[in-house]
């Protein structure tokens, strides 16, 4: 399944369950208020999810003079792609790592930490930046905005569901039917579910930046060798990083111990490269 269809089908089922779970729990009006809340919220996000990324790792603006070469190739990039140049930024950290964030591309911008600048050679550093503008150019953004407000409306109308049971304001007849179990249920189950389409949609957008950086660059190779170097030296080294903001960089940073790979919001590096390359990566 192609990645771009990927996300489409995920976003109509994540569209789908938010109106079966708003009828089911909150009836119409349930719903309008859950989508109008998540959707005020994310809006705030979306606008200043850029700001706010860049300020939690202490990102500083970096100048021509101190990163020539990376300026060189994120404009040459840029040229080709067809995108304005990015504002670029360095995040004073050894562990390996990048991301790309910005509302669209007039208003992106992509963040390299010191230790990838001091472990990738110029070839995977391009290839790394030519993901990041991958994400640009694909508006990913966006599209996790949007994600983001339907998964977030679903959640709400769990927890309105939930406060409503608490307080007596279901349905006593619902419940002697057996509703009240199903709606107990679907107050549990609806913001997981709506969780791993979330995830989903982040793994298949990683794939998409991939597939987008190895043919800006026209080196895949490049790319899924900087990928086994960053797989390699992060877990040496691992960055912590807040949840909200995991699915932004190149390679998942450290967030603890996840029980599987089903909340995880990056695809296994080794999946990455094997697509990369057509064939299967030796990982360490």
């Amino acid at each position: 399944m192609g990645n771009t269809f990927k996300t489409a089908f995920l976003l109509t089922a994540l569209t789908l369950l938010l109106i079966f779970i708003g009828r089911v729990l909150g009836g119409q009006n349930g719903m309008l208020i859950a989508l109008i809340f998540a959707a005020i919220m994310n809006f705030v996000s979306y606008f200043f999810s850029d700001k706010i990324a860049l300020a939690m790792y202490r990102a500083q603006p970096a100048t021509r003079e101190a990163l020539p070469s990376v300026y060189q190739i994120v404009e040459r990039l840029a040229q080709k792609i067809g995108i304005p140049t990015p504002k670029i930024y360095v995040i004073p950290t050894d562990s390996p790592n990048a991301f790309a964030t910005g509302r669209n591309p007039q208003h992106a911008s992509v963040a390299v930490t010191q230790g990838i600048l001091k472990l990738l050679n110029e070839e995977e550093l391009e290839g790394v930046l030519a993901h990041e503008l991958g994400h640009v150019h694909n508006r990913d953004i966006l599209i996790s905005s949007i994600v983001a407000t339907i998964a977030g409306a679903i959640t709400y109308l769990a927890h309105i569901a939930q406060w409503g049971m608490i307080f007596g304001g279901y349905d006593r007849d619902r419940e002697d039917r057996g509703g009240g179990i199903a709606a107990l249920a679907m107050i549990i189950l609806a913001p997981l579910a709506a969780m791993l389409i979330q995830l989903a949609v982040s793994r298949s957008r990683e794939y998409q930046a991939d597939e987008s950086g190895a043919h800006f660059t026209g080196n895949p190779y490049a790319l899924a060798n900087a990928l086994a170097k960053l797989d390699t030296y992060s877990k040496r080294l691992p960055m912590q990083a807040d949840p909200s903001t995991a699915h932004l960089f190149i390679i998942q940073p450290f967030l603890g111990q996840s029980l599987t790979n089903l909340f995880s919001t990056h695809p296994p590096i080794a999946k990455r490269i094997e697509r990369l390359t057509g064939r299967p990566a030796m990982m360490q």
